[in-house]
């Protein structure tokens, strides 16, 4: 069984300024995306088999690989 890291717990905290309560709700927002909540709501809205679970997790590692390498490439490009 996989131990759950301690940050994953923590609250996302947002301070709002002068009764700017729109920038704040961005701020939440923006916050929200890096974080990657809605992405894990998007994952947990239907159950997948575990085969479809590796399946995913397979696809989603290549895709970063590739990420990776375009990125290690262009900065080599660059020089």
């Amino acid at each position: 069984m996989k131990m759950r890291d301690s940050y994953e717990h923590r609250p996302i905290e947002v301070a709002v300024d002068n009764d700017n309560v729109d920038r704040a709700l961005r701020a939440l927002k923006r916050k929200m995306a890096n974080e990657g909540v809605y992405k894990e709501l998007k994952k947990r809205k239907f159950f997948l088999k575990p085969s479809e679970q590796r399946k995913r997790k397979q696809r989603e590692a290549e895709r970063r690989r590739r990420k990776a390498l375009r990125s290690r490439a262009r900065k080599i490009r660059e020089r």
